[in-house]
């Protein structure tokens, strides 16, 4: 176990903004789009969820680190959030079965840091300003020096990213001999939604982000997965071409954040980048079909335009969000295809909405 050292660090706003802080993980120099995860426990879930690629997160929890890491609660090969910002960094852990500190964790993975940040001034910062770029270093202490590096940083918007985090090659999961087969394209999937389906008997293969319909065929699937993933969807004019295939196979088609979107920019829905993103483990969302409420694990920084997707003949509104009624659901009229912008495979949860996957077990019956 490395005993955290106390060097110094700065994050440069991209606004000009600084805050001084401790150095976490390597030592070294990161930088991405800033948000803010309001999740009091899951944080090795969070950080390996490839939904976060190229994003620095800021972690509002005050504690971080105290329960160590565990391999068990990976979501993907590795550490995908460009950075931490956090209050507390603890390098000691309590759980008995963890496998190492958090401290080495980043070390392992090369990823940097910084703590003893006032997250909550930061958070309310953004929150009023937007989401924009930082950077964070313990190597270089010259604020002008980052500001240059920061303007070279791509935004966000019109970013194409899935590619980047999707699998090479296809790969399989559950008994081949499993009633059900499920084509999922891995635009930057979570295992769990991979461990949600094999639990309810499907054999699915994981697909490279840039397949063809065509291919994807051969496996003979009885219905079809959209994951979540990083990036602007309305860069993805390959994925939106490929969904609207998808669509006239006539075959169940269910998608999850990323995947949502996907689906409705394939029905001419457009979407638009967030103030400054849905990021928790509690957000509340109805069902409109059933009238209930569920609380919901998020992770996005685009969303559906509601007003375009409300006009639209294509598709019908399942799922709003009730802090801020953006759209959280839908279904394609005439088509067994539905989607969520939350994610129902959230681990360690909440778990309210794993229904979604039974009815789309239920599609493929």
């Amino acid at each position: 176990m490395k005993i955290l050292s106390k060097l110094p660090a700065l994050l440069v706003l991209a606004d000009g903004t600084v805050f001084k802080g401790s150095a976490i993980g390597k030592i070294g120099t990161t930088s991405g789009e800033l948000c803010f995860n309001t999740g009091l426990t899951g944080y090795q879930e969070i950080f390996t969820d490839p939904s976060y690629y190229k994003q620095i997160l800021i972690s509002t929890n005050v504690h971080v680190g105290n329960y160590g890491t565990l391999n068990a609660d990976v979501e993907s090969d590795g550490i995908k959030i460009a950075g931490l910002v956090c209050k507390s960094f603890s390098d000691v852990f309590s759980r008995h079965d963890a496998h190492v500190s958090l401290q080495d964790y980043f070390i392992e993975n090369n990823l940097c840091g910084i703590a003893d940040i006032d997250t909550r001034e930061l958070v309310r910062h953004i929150r009023d300003k937007g989401a924009m770029n930082a950077i964070i270093s313990s190597e270089i202490l010259d604020v002008p020096t980052l500001q240059q590096q920061l303007a070279l940083v791509p935004s966000m918007a019109g970013l194409e990213l899935s590619s980047q985090v999707s699998t090479a090659e296809a790969y399989e999961s559950g008994d081949e001999l499993a009633k059900y087969r499920v084509a999922l394209l891995d635009f930057g999937v979570k295992n769990n939604i991979v461990r949600c389906l094999v639990d309810r008997g499907c054999h699915v293969k994981i697909f490279p982000a840039r397949t063809p319909v065509a291919e994807m065929l051969k496996f003979k699937p009885h219905g079809f997965m959209l994951s979540n993933g990083p990036g602007d969807p309305s860069s993805m004019d390959y994925a939106i071409q490929t969904v609207k295939e998808i669509l006239t196979l006539d075959l169940p088609v269910f998608g999850i954040c990323l995947g949502h979107q996907l689906l409705a920019l394939a029905c001419d829905i457009n979407t638009y980048k967030m103030h400054c993103g849905h990021r928790g483990l509690n957000h509340p969302i109805l069902n409109l079909e059933t009238g209930l409420s569920e609380i919901t694990s998020q992770n996005h920084g685009f969303s559906v335009v509601a007003e375009e997707i409300r006009k639209s003949d294509k598709v019908t509104v399942t799922h709003v969000n009730l802090n801020d009624n953006t759209i959280e659901g839908l279904r394609v009229n005439n088509k067994p295809a539905f989607s969520v912008q939350y994610h129902p495979e959230a681990f360690p949860g909440p778990h309210d909405s794993r229904y979604l996957f039974d009815n789309f077990m239920a599609l493929m019956a």
